[in-house]
């Protein structure tokens, strides 16, 4: 099968474009720099387009089977107004103008995989959250609820649409567990904000194998939690990656470096969590090759 792949260049994407290529599928991606991009991923066929701008080439839907849509910048960033804007043009904007490029092929791609996060909940506290939960009203929750009503649309194009909300990623090249190996190999690291938050994570392996499992399933559509079926709290994850690394992990951060460092809005939403469950993508069958915390982070620091 050929398949689009938006966010080609990203930590997921990538991961999800060599998943692809390694089992014979034909990969199309989309780039503001396809030169640039093409020297990275020679094996992929690269595409130009300013997602916030325009809409992607009708020509780079061409034979296009399926899409799995992960457009969208650092949402880990100072919250300005201008980040704020940017955050969501990055994600509604460019969902839509995919999109609508989708149901305007002359053969429309017959399944979209789109990207959203568990940020969609708000801080739940210990609730434990599957995808019946409503929305929460933080921005990033926000931004999540116009991102979804962007991909929304391709359902009502006829085009079979999975929304993945996609948890904390665990890989030691991004994310938070990349910022927190310094500090921890220090000896420095410790729980966050009294450590009571849940961390919905999720391993790479785990998160390319949801959204691969929703591209080829073709009873698969509507919301799924792509997040480990056992949440941890801050502080079992900092237990966890104390042992990993064979380091302590009692030095504590509160809430008010957090938002120090962070600024205020998102250092707020830093300490909050959700104990999201998968519970659609594990009654459905999809079986995690990480359910547990311990294996998971052993994993992601081979």
């Amino acid at each position: 099968m050929k398949i689009l792949v938006t966010g080609a260049s990203g930590t997921i994407g990538r991961a999800v474009c060599t998943a692809l290529t390694a089992r014979g599928d034909q990969v199309v991606a989309l780039s503001r720099n396809p030169e640039k991009a093409r020297q990275a991923e020679p094996k992929v066929n690269w595409h130009a387009w300013n997602p916030a701008l325009e809409r992607p080439p009708e020509e780079a839907f061409d034979g296009v089977g399926g899409v799995i849509n992960l457009v969208g910048e650092p949402i880990n960033q100072r919250w300005t107004d201008e980040a704020k804007r940017r955050i969501l043009e990055s994600r509604e904007t460019a969902t839509r103008n995919l999109v609508a490029a989708m149901i305007a092929a002359p053969k429309p791609p017959a399944v979209l995989v789109s990207q959203s996060a568990v940020g969609y909940y708000g801080d739940r506290g210990d609730q434990v959250v599957d995808e019946s939960v409503g929305a929460g009203s933080s921005f990033d929750a926000q931004v999540c609820v116009a991102w979804e009503a962007a991909a929304e649309e391709a359902a009502k194009g006829g085009i079979r649409l999975a929304i993945m909300r996609t948890g904390l990623l665990l890989t030691r090249d991004a994310g938070l567990l990349g910022e927190l190996l310094l500090p921890f190999r220090l000896g420095v690291g410790g729980p966050v904000a009294g450590g009571r938050n849940y961390m919905p994570w999720i391993s790479l392996a785990d998160e390319v194998g949801l959204l691969l499992w929703a591209l080829d399933n073709e009873s698969a559509s509507g919301v799924y939690n792509a997040t480990a079926p056992n949440p941890v709290t801050n502080r079992e994850f900092s237990k966890a990656l104390g042992r990993a690394l064979h380091r302590p992990a009692v030095v504590p951060v509160p809430k008010l470096a957090l938002k120090l460092r962070l600024g205020s809005e998102l250092g707020e939403v830093a300490a909050g969590g959700q104990r999201a469950i998968p519970r659609r993508a594990q009654d459905q069958g999809y079986r995690f090759r990480f359910s547990e915390i311990d294996a998971a982070l052993a994993d992601a620091l081979a």
